[in-house]
């Protein structure tokens, strides 16, 4: 790249050639053009430019102006410092470190640059090289300005998606998004949940009669290489209503879904009796929370006071998700719950511990009942909020007492101690509530911890309850 020079004093010319050069090998055009700065700076060695070569690119300017003066004069305010941090490190360290700021030219063109500053000799001054940034800088402009226009884009995605997520949950038709590889559910409207009882999570094809499974595949089958077909009349649930549905093929990752739409075929629906009206409008009301949930634990309908309780804003986000999300105290889950409504048919007053989906944490009782005849397979639950009172009953909670003790010790007892300690405290009580849910009966409690029988024994041994078991009932279990 060919080059201008102007005022390069002596010791320029003669320390800055390349040593294959000095011994009489002249060096390759090419890798002079290639090794050249867009501004080299000759400096003494207080910083004074004493003659100065540019490229090409920016060879029109007229740089006589600087000669003379220092090179901390030549820059913007902001470049000042660092001038002179350069030079002094130069003259200290023989080299200074990168720095990047604004050249400013004669002419008022002002230009981002990256210099490095060498010293030439012991006493032959120095070179400042510089690179062209203004490339780099433009496409630095145009990256950002990309950035602001996805983040654009995205805020509008989210925007259309929450107005989607609105009038799928307000839709009076009854919706669903499903897998169109598994025709598992995805997401069910609340109209869908609520007159079909499908919740995410379940195989449409189960709940389609069969004489209508071989038309409603065909018609899936169709979907996938148009997009969009006529509907159809299917018969679903387990009163083989007739309704129809239609199909429209979506994108999506990591597969593409089947969007159905569904409305009731024939007469129209029976209004539900006042009665039952009025039921659901109190248990919507009531200040309990209540949850009508499957053998499973996964939840079918939740009242306001529940989602209240869980911390979220739509009763979509909670059916067909399982109790135990939330719950989080060790030998009071739901498996402990649902064991006990197994044997007994009801449960009263199960202490646990339950965490919202924000991390507000609160104690709860639960008192759970089996339905019977239609409802056999389905389970009502009430969850009261006990935080309130259980301070007044702390002090005869072990549970509690004994973390207290623990915590009590922090600082005077090593940490590993501490922990070791906090371990048998959180397992004497998994054990005490093990042989309250089974009644004393050591085999049942065992089976709940997932123990050994000999292992429930030494542990009983170890923390003194030999005594706590019935051996009466033992004997029957």
């Amino acid at each position: 790249m060919p080059v201008r020079s102007e005022g390069v004093g002596s010791h320029g010319c003669s320390h800055g050639r390349h040593p294959d050069e000095r011994r009489g090998r002249r060096l390759p055009v090419t890798r002079l053009t290639i090794a050249q700065p867009d501004v080299t700076l000759t400096l003494d060695m207080n910083g004074v430019i004493r003659g100065v070569s540019l490229a090409e690119s920016i060879g029109g300017e007229s740089v006589q102006q600087w000669l003379g003066r220092h090179w901390a004069e030549t820059v913007c305010s902001v470049g000042t410092g660092r001038v002179r941090s350069m030079v002094e490190d130069a003259r200290a360290a023989g080299v200074s470190a990168f720095q990047q700021f604004t050249q400013r030219f004669p002419s008022g063109l002002e230009m981002p640059m990256e210099y490095t500053t060498i010293r030439l000799g012991e006493d032959a001054g120095l070179v400042a090289v510089g690179k062209n940034l203004q490339a780099v800088a433009e496409l630095q402009s145009r990256l950002l300005a990309a950035q602001q226009a996805r983040e654009q884009d995205y805020w509008k995605l989210r925007e259309i998606e929450t107005r989607s997520r609105l009038i799928f949950d307000a839709s009076s038709e009854a919706v669903l998004l499903v897998r169109a590889d598994t025709l598992r559910v995805i997401e069910a409207n609340p109209a869908a949940i609520r007159s079909l009882g499908i919740v995410p999570g379940w195989e449409v094809l189960r709940e389609v009669a069969g004489r209508d499974q071989d038309g409603f595949q065909a018609m899936l089958a169709r979907t996938r290489r148009h997009g969009r077909v006529p509907g159809m009349i299917i018969r679903l649930g387990a009163d083989q209503a007739p309704w129809t549905v239609k199909a429209t093929l979506m994108a999506s990752d990591p597969a593409p879904v089947f969007l159905l739409q569904l409305s009731p075929t024939g007469a129209a629906p029976v209004p539900a009796p006042a009665d039952a009206l009025q039921l659901e409008a109190m248990i919507e009301q009531l200040p309990d929370a209540f949850i009508l949930m499957d053998r499973d634990g996964v939840i079918r309908r939740a009242n306001r006071a529940f989602l209240d309780l869980v911390e979220v804003g739509s009763a979509s986000r909670v059916v067909g998700e399982r109790l135990d999300r939330w719950l989080s105290r060790p030998g009071a889950t739901l498996a402990n719950l649902l064991a006990q409504l197994e044997r007994h048919g009801k449960v009263r007053l199960f202490a646990t511990h339950l965490t919202g989906e924000l991390g507000a944490e609160a104690d709860v009782e639960l008192t759970a009942v089996l339905g019977s005849g239609p409802a056999a397979e389905s389970v009502a639950v009430v969850l009261r909020d006990v935080s309130r009172r259980l301070p007044e009953n702390a002090a005869g909670d072990p549970l509690r007492r004994g973390l207290a003790e623990i915590t009590g010790q922090i600082g005077r007892t090593p940490l590993p101690t501490l922990v070791r300690d906090t371990a048998a405290v959180i397992e004497r009580h998994c054990i005490e509530a093990a042989l309250q849910l089974a009644n004393g009966r050591r085999t049942a409690a065992a089976e709940l911890l997932g123990l050994s029988r000999q292992s429930l024994y030494m542990k009983l041994n170890r923390y003194g309850m030999d005594a706590d078991a019935d051996p009466v009932q033992e004997g029957t279990g």
